[in-house]
This record gives structure tokens, C-alpha cells and sequence, in this order.
């Protein structure tokens, strides 16, 4: 079993920020390969879908953004998951609008949510996938900024990577991190820099 993580806000408050791009993929691959309805456990919603005859298990947490860590801890030790199954998909302002970056380790980046999973699972050797939602505007509180919702104007990139971004977690599943990293790290860094 492979499970996918997406970060995000609960409720309907925080439908279509910026930081809940995470939640976004998961309803995207949830779109294409159907699943139930998810059921509340391990302070998540959790679904289960095939994937290459694979089973995937679809995370949402539902403990807010900045304690993500605590619903993956529980799951991972519950179902005695080997960490390397796990791959977190979160926003990232530090990549361009649009952009995706794989990695199997690193640090946060300042992704308060992918800081606290790291926290929680003791290493930082958790696999991400990244999707870039862009630097705020100059003078603009970063906090707030992910907060926001896409202008009409970003929606045709965003909903692009969306797109690719399940992709990229169809290929992790199916090919392994590697395939996945050479198909999409486009632009990116591949290596697993500190950074």
C-alpha cells in the first residue's frame, strides 16, 4: 500500500486557497480512479483507490495545515507503514506558479505543514511532491497570501499542475520516485539538497 498525503485547511473557508492545492490533487486522483466516500479517521478524511493495481490510500488531514503531522503519525503507526510509501503533496511559494518539484528528503522549505509531518515522523527523509503557488507581492504577509484564494487569471496554470501533479503520483505509484522525478522535475533540481 502507497499513500498520498495532501496537505490543506479544512472547510469550505478554505476551499481553492493557495494552500490547500494538496487537497486538490487528491480530489483530482480520487476524479480518476473513484474511490468511496472518505471516512474520518486518524483525524483525516481517508479513501482508497487502485492505481496500476496498486492500492492508494488518499490522506486529507483535517487538523489544519500547521499540525499535519499529527494525523500522519498515527496513521503510519496503525498500519506500520514504512515511511518510504508516504509522498506528501503541498503548495510551495518558493517555485514559480505552476511548477512541480519531487523530492524524496530535504527540509520544509518553510512549509509549515511538510515541517510539522517531518516533525511528527522524526526524519526528513519524507518524500514531496511541491507545487509552486508563487511568491507573494512585495509587501505582502506570506501567511495571508496562502490564504488566498487563485486569481481568475492563475486558474488555467494552477489547474493544469493539478492535473500534472496527478500524474506524477500515478507514475511514483506505477515507476517509482526516480521515473517520476526525471518525468516532472522539469526546470527543477532533482538532487536532495538541504534546501
Amino acid at each position: 500500500m502507497k499513500v498520498l498525503v495532501g496537505l490543506g485547511n479544512p472547510g469550505k473557508k478554505y476551499a481553492g486557497t493557495r494552500h490547500n492545492v494538496g487537497y486538490e490533487v487528491l480530489a483530482e486522483m480520487t476524479r480518476r480512479h473513484g474511490g468511496a466516500k472518505p471516512k474520518n479517521r486518524f483525524e483525516a478524511e481517508i479513501s482508497e483507490v487502485p492505481v496500476g493495481g496498486e492500492k492508494l490510500l488518499l490522506v486529507a488531514p483535517q487538523t489544519y495545515m500547521n499540525a499535519s503531522g499529527r494525523s500522519v503519525r498515527q496513521l503510519v503507526d496503525f498500519f506500520q507503514l514504512p515511511i518510504a510509501e508516504i509522498l506528501v503533496a503541498c503548495d510551495d511559494i518558493n517555485l514559480p506558479l505552476g511548477k512541480l518539484r519531487l523530492r524524496r528528503s530535504g527540509s520544509a522549505g518553510g512549509q509549515k505543514g511538510l515541517e510539522n509531518v517531518i516533525q511528527h515522523l522524526g526524519t526528513p527523509v519524507v518524500a514531496r511532491l511541491r507545487i509552486g503557488i508563487a511568491l507573494p507581492p512585495a509587501g505582502r504577509d506570506s501567511a495571508d497570501y496562502v490564504l488566498d484564494r487563485f486569481h481568475k487569471s492563475e486558474l488555467a496554470v494552477i489547474d493544469e499542475a493539478i492535473l500534472r501533479a496527478a500524474d506524477a503520483v500515478e507514475t511514483w505509484v506505477s515507476e517509482g520516485m526516480d521515473k517520476a522525478m526525471n518525468r516532472f522535475n522539469i526546470g527543477c533540481k532533482t538532487d536532495d539538497d538541504p534546501s
